[in-house]
């Protein structure tokens, strides 16, 4: 549930049903392919809690077989991604809560980012852990209903028909920005869950046979996602939605399929996706910057009492880096 609930990250809700509306048919195949990554990552977890049963950080892996300038780069890195990740997930959440609610941007933005990291110093990676199981519930949950109310409320017919009428591009499996879109979003997908510490902290704290059945599993159930939130953005120009900016396509379908109590349902189930992966993004980036930068480079000697304070302030500090 955790894996799988940190994948489904904004971009699950919001940048598929965009990339459907834009792209067609293979911008939702496209975007569920991304599911390779834990796929092919699920056997790979269970050989690293075998050769690092007491390992801590992908860091930790990078300097014992590459060694220190390896180290190095793979830190600057990791860390710049991370921040580019956190910071696209807070904007996310500001333009989530504007879009729905009429909360300032600044606002929106600044509560999930205080919601985040409060679990996060409560509870570091077991709080994560706990949350991201309920809301992954809640996501698929969430998503699946209103894939359903929009199959049958509009209907498979009546969407192919104002699509080819409309949009006739987005059936065509030779557009070729879409099969580009297709191919980089594969290589996308596997390189950001081999490199980033989000996962490998996962499969560190997995039990030892469990990593590449979670994995595995998380893969599997991730894929259709896309897809459902795919095809509810399909539905737009059967409704009548046509949204100012592309990425709000899913919420507001949503929101008209169900009324106002949708909006409050879809922004629920945004919400979840983004918190799920906010706070596990933080948590890994805290490792990683306490096990490898303060401990590894700064103060070997460190006992875990006063890593575990470190730790805390670490991850306040790239919440407000973030805000």
């Amino acid at each position: 549930a955790t894996a799988m609930a940190t994948w489904i990250t904004s971009n699950t809700t919001l940048v598929a049903p965009q990339l459907t509306y834009q792209f067609g048919i293979w911008g939702m195949v496209g975007y569920s392919m991304a599911a390779l990554g834990l796929i092919f990552f699920a056997p790979m977890a269970q050989r690293i809690k075998a050769l690092m049963p007491s390992g801590y950080t992908c860091g930790d892996f990078i300097r014992l077989r590459f060694g220190r300038t390896a180290w190095y780069v793979f830190l600057v890195v990791s860390f710049f991604y991370a921040m580019g990740w956190l910071v696209s997930l807070g904007m996310a959440g500001g333009i989530l809560l504007e879009a729905l609610s009429g909360l300032d941007y600044h606002l929106g933005m600044t509560a999930i980012l205080v919601i985040c990291v409060s679990y996060t110093l409560l509870g570091g990676l077991r709080a994560v852990i706990a949350t991201d199981y309920i809301q992954t519930l809640i996501i698929l949950f969430g998503v699946l209903f209103i894939g359903y109310v929009c199959w049958r409320d509009v209907g498979l017919t009546t969407i192919y028909q104002n699509v080819s009428t409309e949009q006739p591009q987005l059936l065509n499996l030779l557009f070729p920005a879409a099969i580009m879109f297709l191919f980089n979003n594969i290589f996308f997908g596997i390189g950001e869950i081999f490199h980033s510490n989000v996962w490998w902290s996962r499969a560190f704290a997995f039990r030892k046979g469990l990593g590449k059945r979670a994995y595995l599993l998380a893969g599997l159930l991730w894929l259709p996602i896309p897809i459902v939130t795919g095809f509810i953005a399909l539905a737009g120009s059967s409704l009548n939605v046509y949204p100012p900016s592309p990425d709000m396509i899913g919420p507001l379908v949503a929101a008209k399929l169900l009324g106002e109590i949708g909006a409050v349902f879809v922004f629920i189930v945004v919400f979840s996706a983004l918190a799920s992966s906010l706070d596990s993004l933080l948590a890994a980036t805290g490792d990683l910057l306490t096990e490898d930068i303060y401990r590894g480079l700064l103060r070997p000697a460190s006992d875990k009492q006063h890593l575990f304070k470190v730790s805390k302030l670490v991850v306040l500090g790239l919440g407000l880096t973030t805000w």
